[in-house]
This record gives structure tokens, sequence and C-alpha cells, in this order.
């Protein structure tokens, strides 16, 4: 007879300290998901400051200069010149106004080219892919990252219509170094506001954004000319939401 018997007690549950392995990484989680979920409500109707990644970029920048700060304006969406949402469209994301979130041909045709180049060359993220990225999260890459990426993708799809997708995208992007977003990007560049970039000056931004900050230094690129003509020739084709 065990000594908790002999007492008249209850023998000790073994294991049933186990549950809470599995339940409390559960519940954490699923606080995670509604903190997420919460921002992205308020975000319907409410701009959002900085993002996660404005916030890693700034850090970035304070390391060197303790004073320096992202360049960022928010401006509406129909402040923002439609060269541009035509030339993001068209370099990033086609089929933005027809898919729910995730661009699965896009995300398939991208991992047979980086197979075949044997590196990461086309990334295959929609627009609000790239978003979820840099509103909430940091730019590591694995695959529990990947996974967080696209719970928030189906948020951000499933509580906004493309059209506030788009505007709250083209407002938080990442341009060049320390340039966040349209206004920003146009006054840098160009010396004008977004509502006034010309078809040429909104495909060469467009093309600068897979890689701003190494575009921002090398602005006289022999690729990014021959990309900015490539995109110029299907702005005309690009569905605006």
């Amino acid at each position: 007879m065990s000594r908790a018997a002999a007492r008249g007690g209850k023998a000790p549950r073994r294991g049933g300290w186990l549950k809470w392995i599995f339940i409390i990484p559960v519940l954490l989680l699923l606080f995670v998901q509604l903190y997420y979920f919460l921002h992205i409500c308020w975000w319907v109707e409410h701009d959002p400051g900085m993002s996660s990644f404005m916030r890693e970029q700034q850090s970035v920048l304070q390391e060197k200069n303790p004073n320096a700060n992202i360049q960022q304006m928010w401006v509406p969406y129909t402040r923002i010149s439609n060269n541009l949402k035509r030339a993001i469209i068209a370099s990033e994301d086609a089929n933005f106004s027809e898919h729910e979130g995730v661009d699965w041909e896009a995300l398939q045709k991208a991992y047979e080219k980086n197979n075949k180049k044997h590196k990461v060359v086309s990334g295959g993220s929609t627009i609000t892919q790239q978003l979820a990225k840099n509103l909430f999260l940091s730019g590591s890459r694995s695959y529990l990252r990947k996974g967080q990426e696209l719970a928030i993708t189906y948020m951000l799809e499933t509580m906004m219509d493309k059209e506030r997708i788009f505007e709250i995208y083209l407002n938080v992007v990442e341009f060049g170094t320390g340039v966040f977003g349209a206004e920003a990007a146009a006054r840098h560049y160009y010396g004008v506001s977004a509502a006034n970039l010309g078809a040429a000056q909104a495909a060469k931004l467009a093309v600068m954004l897979p890689n701003p900050r190494f575009f921002d230094k090398h602005r006289d690129s022999g690729y990014l000319a021959r990309r900015t003509g490539v995109i110029l020739r299907r702005m005309g084709s690009a569905e605006l939401p």
C-alpha cells in the first residue's frame, strides 16, 4: 500500500501536469492571434501608426545616429497617384484584385524559378502578405513566421476590402533607407507629392520595392532602367481595387 493510500489520501496523478505543457502554448498562441485580430479590426477605420518593420528599421538607423528618424507621411488613397497604384500592382501582384490574400499560382511559379536558379530570386508574396509582414512581423525567414504571415493575411482579407488593404500598404511599404510610404518616397526621390507622380516615376518606384535600400543608393542601375520599361508597358492592364 502506498503512503498516500495509507493516509487515506488520493495518490498523485502522474502526468497531470503534462497537459499544461500543451495547453499553455496553445493559450499563448490564441492570445497572440487575438492581439493581431483586434489591431486589424481597429485599423479598418483608423490609420496605423508605426509598423513593426518601421520600428525595426528606425532602431537600426539610431544605432549609427541616435537622432535618426524614418520618413513617413500618411496620405489617403485618393491622394496617391493612380500611376503608382497601377505600377505596384503590375510589378508586385498582378492578381491583387482577384485573389483572397494568397496567389497560390504565383507561389508555385516562384518556387519553380527559385529551384531552377538554385537561389531565392522570386518570392511570390502578394500585396496583402507583404502588408501582414510589415505591420506585425520581423524580416527573418522561417516556416513559423511564414505560417503566422498567412494567418494575418487572411485576417486582413476577411476584415478589410481591397482598397483599404492597398491604402495601408501604400502608406507603410519601404521605398528606401528610412523612407516609408508613397508620400515620403515621392518627396525623397522626385520632390513632388504622391498625387503628382508621373507614370515613369511611379514605375521606377515600384521596381525598387523588392530591394529599396539597395536601389536608393544605386538609382542609375541598368536593371532598374530595364525593369522600369517593362512595368511601364504593363501598367495599362493593371486592375485597381
